[in-house]
Formats: structure tokens, sequence, C-alpha cells
């Protein structure tokens, strides 16, 4: 069974691109980087809500997510958060693919 994360950020419209530009970032860096993040994807709602950024985020299991917070590049990252408000991180146990 995976752990999926779900965060999500309202992003000023004058600080999107920078912000897409720091997640899409990280995600690559956790791609390529940590053996347990399975899949890491940025999206946003364009219609309807295009200034809220979300992350669908997949690990092998907590313990990889928990080694995902210690990583210089979510550090890097987290440099950004100045650019927008954090809205709510919600955690599911994946049940099937």
């Amino acid at each position: 069974m995976s752990f999926v994360v779900l965060p999500s950020f309202e992003v000023e419209e004058a600080n999107l691109d920078a912000f897409l530009a720091a997640a899409r970032a990280d995600a690559a860096q956790s791609l390529a980087n940590e053996a347990g993040c399975l899949q890491f994807d940025v999206f946003v709602d364009r219609a309807a809500h295009p200034t809220r950024v979300m992350f669908y985020e997949v690990y092998a299991d907590r313990a990889a997510f928990d080694a995902h917070l210690e990583t210089p590049h979510l550090a890097a990252f987290r440099d950004s958060l100045h650019l927008c408000a954090e809205g709510p991180v919600q955690f599911f146990d994946r049940v099937a693919p």
C-alpha cells in the first residue's frame, strides 16, 4: 500500500510562474533522486481556479515521505513558500493503482 500526499497552495497571479518553476523543480528532483517517490504531479485547474496549485505525490510508504521531508530539494522549494498561502495537506493510503 502506498502513501499519497495532496498539498494545496493559493498563489497570487503575479507569483504563479515563479512558484510553478519551484514546484516543477521539486517534483523533478523528487522523482530523480528518491527511490521511494513513485509519482509527483503538479497541477492547476486553469478554468475554475487558476491560482490554486496542487500536488499529487505518491510514495512507497510513510517512511519514504518522511525521507522526502529531509531532502535538500524540498528545502529549496520551501524557500518559495513566501509566494503563496499554504492550504491544507491531505494524507491517504493508496489501496488500488
